[in-house]
């Protein structure tokens, strides 16, 4: 009985050693927002010395676009042909359609985003934006939506804390250097 007790025990523990490989394997195989890659560019991009932050911040957007899955990639590449024709309901339906087919994929959820705001639609926007930094906080594209977004519905002191964020994510963005300054000029003077 000794014996056995012990037995039983490993077993447990072997099952639940393999649960975890196989969940850690299949959720590995989708590289939604979070790889050892990406870690390595975000400190490339945190270095203030780095010259070359363009080029790191293009592989960033390389490894969103990746799915891990030729469809749901697939899905992407046509709703973001659609969104640069102009055809935003067209572009819409292929990024739902990407989503539906993968719903942790963070860049589906923002390149939504990104037509809802070129729709103006901004709360349909605001929504999908706060799913995409809920399955990705370092996505610094939708950190900029969120702060012109803010300011466009006259939230300048949200947008600010926004673009403050996005910077400390990217220190390098130019457009968030520029809302911050011309945030902090427009609101000397009022508290924030």
């Amino acid at each position: 009985m000794m014996i056995i007790y012990p037995i039983r025990i490993i077993s447990k523990l072997i099952v639940i050693a393999l649960v975890i490989f196989a969940f850690e394997t299949a959720y590995s195989s989708h590289v939604f927002a979070q790889t050892s890659k990406l870690d390595g560019l975000f400190l490339e991009l945190q270095n203030e010395q780095t010259k070359k932050y363009k080029k790191v911040e293009e592989e960033i957007w390389t490894e969103w676009r990746k799915s891990g899955s030729s469809d749901v990639d697939f899905l992407l590449e046509r709703g973001m042909d659609a969104m640069s024709n102009g055809n935003f309901i067209e572009s819409v339906q292929y990024f739902t359609a990407a989503i539906k087919d993968a719903p942790d994929f963070s860049e589906a959820w923002n390149m939504r985003a990104t037509v809802f705001f070129l729709m103006e639609k901004y709360s349909s926007s605001v929504a999908d934006i706060q799913q995409t930094l809920r399955l990705n906080p370092r996505h610094f594209g939708a950190l900029g939506g969120l702060g012109m977004i803010l300011e466009r519905t006259e939230r300048p002191k949200q947008a600010l804390e926004v673009y403050k964020k996005l910077l400390g994510v990217h220190p390098h963005s130019k457009n968030a250097q520029d809302a911050i300054m011309r945030l902090t000029q427009q609101l000397k003077g009022t508290s924030l």
